[in-house]
């Protein structure tokens, strides 16, 4: 074996070890959470309860009081900490993209406490998506130990999230597709292995230690007629209209309570107050928590239309509450439950409609999870794989995959690339699109720029920039002013042609009024996008689109660079 290809062995060698440790503490993290969260619900719903029921017309009024007072306990970590908020994905999207794949330890410890109250004390919130994060947290504490270098930390990273959503379903393949599709924006065929890999190990310790992975029962013996085809077609554009509007009340009530003047924990109170609330009608159907019990009774046909309608809703509404007061966790599961009640409902009125078809509510059931899920996150092949894996069977794969496509499409022309997690990352200024396997899109322009630019005053002469420009051998210079502002760019091409008189005139005299900026929290494509729109060979980097400040550079070159690194991904040494 030549020289090379024992570099290459080793290298496979690194990474795979890598990403099963980055897997076993993915799937360490999701068991002691998942242990966390049974705790805090033992101790508020088995202990707590019974001392503070009161029976008012068939109704324990004690529920009302649950999350309200889990909301005062996660308090004071909201307001120290105002960003564990929510369910976790955007934090890991954020992490690899713009922060090199590091997630700071104190974080990571405190919204793993906060998610524990916030589902045990019976916010209507899911367990995934907080679980995702506390395996990319872990794993990416790991690659910090190691000092790893950002290629690897953000693969690594990655695969932690991985891990943890494949030990919470059982469905290592469907864990695999999630982080390439939320994560990496489409699947780059030089990090599966290591991903698919993470995914198996952090599936086998959670199945190991618990014995189980998801709460979800699936009836068996699902089945389909093709004459069906033109329902499930249906279903998938309902529901993705129904993914949109959801989005946009989720996040529109976001508003409503960040703009209020009630404190942190009046907040809190407030939203859980009106969870505890909803719950104490429905205290037996999920409503609380997770959900999934709600879910089995929706897939063994142990409800009845107006029930199934009813808790799709009030979910929703439980939902949007936790979130948008600032409760801690996730709405994968919310988002399951929600698509499984309508598309039950759904199911048996397609039943109602044709009696003569042998319509199965249940595999509705299974399409409308898959394609509500699909509309919010935009990643439709996770549900479609997630759903075969736990089926166990491709018997109703085809309408699944046509439900979860179409609702994936029609969302999308509605968001425009966005989705339930990118939207909060939209909302600090961090752009992202899903849908598109672009490397670009996971590298920020902070990574990349140059952090001590050559740049000309504006009141220089055209005479200086031709001296940088045979000193430097660069062809384009940001000009700034007294308060080092960016104030436009200079270049060969505003030079040539220029008589000697005209060189001796300043550089404001010559800048075009047109020119583009990036900041550090940009991805590269979207540098990448500006650079060709304004015909620039060179972006300044400022600190901000408000102040203007230059902080650094980036060039055409800079962006190739980054892309053929992000070809190689984390084998780059």
């Amino acid at each position: 074996m030549d020289w090379e290809s024992r570099r290459y062995v080793r290298k496979w060698v690194t990474v795979l070890v890598l990403a099963a440790l980055a897997g076993l503490a993915g799937g360490i993290g999701a068991v002691l959470f998942r242990l966390m969260v049974a705790s805090v619900g033992k101790l508020f719903f088995s202990f707590l309860l019974p001392l503070i029921t009161y029976e008012y017309r068939g109704y324990n009024l004690g529920y009302i009081f649950l999350p309200a007072l889990g909301g005062l306990l996660i308090a004071p970590l909201v307001r120290y900490a105002p960003n564990i908020k929510g369910n976790g994905v955007p934090e890991v999207i954020e992490a690899v993209i713009f922060r090199s794949g590091n997630i700071g330890g104190k974080f990571a410890f405190l919204k793993i406490i906060a998610t524990s109250i916030s589902i045990g004390t019976g916010a209507s919130l899911g367990r995934e998506g907080p679980i995702a994060f506390i395996g990319a947290a872990m794993s990416s504490g790991v690659t910090q130990l190691l000092k790893l270098p950002p290629e690897k930390k953000k693969l690594l990273t990655t695969c932690g999230l991985a891990a943890g959503i494949a030990g919470t379903f059982n469905t290592p393949l469907a864990g695999a597709m999630f982080a390439l599709e939320v994560i990496y924006m489409g699947a780059f065929s030089i990090n599966l292995v290591p991903i698919f890999l993470s995914a198996i190990v952090g599936n086998a310790v959670t199945l190991l230690i618990l014995g189980s992975a998801s709460g979800i029962t699936i009836p068996s013996g699902l089945s389909y007629h093709v004459s069906e085809l033109f329902f499930f077609f249906a279903l998938g554009i309902l529901f993705g209209l129904m993914g949109v509007a959801y989005i946009r009340v989720l996040y529109t009530l976001i508003d409503k309570f960040e703009g209020s003047r009630l404190p942190v924990e009046g907040r809190l109170f407030l939203g859980g107050m009106a969870v505890g609330v909803m719950g104490m009608f429905f205290p037996n159907y999920g409503i609380f928590g997770v959900g999934y019990k709600g879910m089995d009774l929706a897939m063994l046909g142990e409800l009845t239309l107006t029930m199934l309608i009813a808790l799709g809703l009030v979910k929703m509404a439980a939902t949007t509450f936790s979130i948008a007061s600032g409760y801690s966790g996730g709405i994968f599961a919310p988002s399951l439950y929600i698509g499984t009640m309508f598309g039950s409902a759904f199911g048996i009125l397609v039943q109602n409609l044709c009696p003569s078809l042998p319509v199965h509510p249940s595999s509705y059931a299974l399409a409308g999870m898959a394609a509500f899920f699909s509309a919010i996150t935009q990643a439709p092949l996770t549900q479609i794989i997630m759903i075969t894996e736990m089926t166990k069977s491709y018997t109703i794969l085809p309408p699944i995959m046509l439900s979860s496509t179409l609702s994936f499409l029609v969302a999308r022309a509605f968001l425009r690339g966005s989705s339930v997690y990118t939207l909060k990352l939209e909302r600090k200024g961090l752009h992202i699109k899903t849908g598109k396997p672009v490397i670009l899109e996971t590298i920020s322009v902070g990574e990349i720029m140059t952090s001590i630019p050559v740049y000309v005053h504006e009141n220089e002469t055209l005479f200086k920039v031709e001296k940088l420009i045979a000193k430097t051998g660069h062809d384009c210079f940001p000009v700034v002013n007294d308060g080092h502002r960016v104030v436009g760019v200079i270049g060969v091409k505003d030079i040539l042609g220029k008589s000697t008189k005209l060189k001796a005139l300043p550089v404001k005299r010559f800048l075009r009024k047109n020119y583009a900026v990036t900041c550090p929290m940009e991805t590269a494509q979207d540098a990448l996008e500006k650079l060709l729109e304004s015909d620039q060979n060179l972006l300044p980097v400022v600190e901000n689109f408000e102040n203007m400040k230059l902080i650094g550079v980036i060039t055409k070159k800079d962006i190739y660079r980054a892309y053929y690194r992000g070809l190689e991904g984390m084998y780059i040494e």
